[in-house]
């Protein structure tokens, strides 16, 4: 099985927090979103991983690049670096792996993370994953015949259709014939507003009698902004439990489980969780911290943080007051 993940977007939702890093290489409970991916991916398939094929832009620059490598090492495989270099949709940034698209391959977007329980059947000619959400009207739906196979795929309908949401995540039998599919719409230029579309692609195949069945997950967690990040934080740490490296420093310190705290962090005097996930490196002091995510090497001091991201290498200094405040007084800073 080949795995390949389109990552070339830096993710402009979550500035600052992807002014430096690219969205997708930010930490979420000690893991970074697309190792989460491929995690989770991994999962589902009951052969070895033969490769993955990280399809990013070139001046995302070689740190992110030897990151990468190391995130396929360990899962014992081997990675490739394929360049996007203008965003033109989709398919397009599938296509950006051609070399590699041949045999079963799975296709993760990397800004989403999911929880299944199933295996993949290659009995199917794909498999799209799907989350039964309540609103479907943002999202791209799949609708489903009598036997439960795919017949039908909309994008943001406008009335009711189906409530089963395309997360993100493909299985294809044949990459080959998947990318001689993307290449003939690429080269007929047959776009969706300007852009070349997997969904065109799958529409295609349905039209040619492909056997297409939605592979369901229990759970789907966004990462499109700071809100959704710390949601996702928060249901990650539910799963994965406390997770506190041996040569973390507590002094005076209390840890209000599920929390992950990284190698050589420092907590003193502070009230830490539920829901925190803290990188190597950190100082954390005189603060009070819950549903809170903190980057590498950032130093804190003197705050309550609730719903927060923090980046890496940065400075949270509140002030200490000596007050004498009275009955019914309120003090705001």
């Amino acid at each position: 099985m080949k795995i390949i993940v389109p990552m070339a977007g830096w993710g402009s939702r979550l500035r600052p927090h992807t002014l430096t890093v690219p969205k997708p290489m930010l930490k979420v409970a000690g893991k970074s979103i697309v190792e989460r991916l491929i995690s989770n991916i991994a999962g589902t398939i009951a052969s070895p991983i033969e490769s993955i094929s990280f399809i990013i832009r070139e001046d995302f620059g070689k740190k992110i690049e030897a990151d990468l490598h190391e995130i396929a090492k360990k899962y014992n495989t081997t990675g490739h670096i394929c360049y996007q270099s203008e965003p033109l949709g989709t398919a397009h940034a599938i296509y950006c792996a051609a070399d590699h698209l041949d045999g079963e391959v799975i296709v993760g977007f990397a800004d989403t993370m999911f929880q299944a329980d199933f295996k993949i059947d290659n009995a199917n000619d794909a498999i799209i994953w799907v989350k039964e959400i309540e609103d479907p009207s943002a999202f791209g739906v799949v609708s489903l015949d009598d036997n439960g196979l795919i017949n039908g795929f909309v994008e943001k309908p406008k009335e009711y259709v189906s409530n089963l949401a395309i997360i993100g995540i493909y299985y294809f039998k044949d990459g080959k014939q998947l990318r001689a599919d993307i290449k003939d719409i690429i080269d007929n230029n047959i776009t969706d507003k300007g852009e070349f579309q997997l969904t065109t692609v799958l529409e295609n195949m349905r039209l040619a009698q492909k056997k297409m069945k939605p592979g369901t997950v229990s759970q789907w967690l966004d990462c499109g902004n700071k809100n959704a990040t710390v949601d996702s934080n928060r249901e990650v740490l539910k799963a994965t439990g406390n997770q506190i490296h041996a040569s973390v420093v507590l002094e005076n310190a209390t840890i209000i489980e599920p929390c992950f705290i990284d190698e050589n962090t420092v907590i003193k005097n502070a009230v830490v969780g539920p829901f925190v996930s803290i990188g190597k490196n950190a100082e954390v002091s005189n603060s009070v911290i819950s549903d809170t995510i903190i980057q590498d090497a950032t130093k804190i001091e003197n705050y309550i943080l609730s719903n927060t991201m923090v980046g890496s290498h940065a400075l949270l200094k509140g002030r200490s007051q000596d007050l004498s405040v009275g009955d019914y007084n309120q003090i705001l800073s």
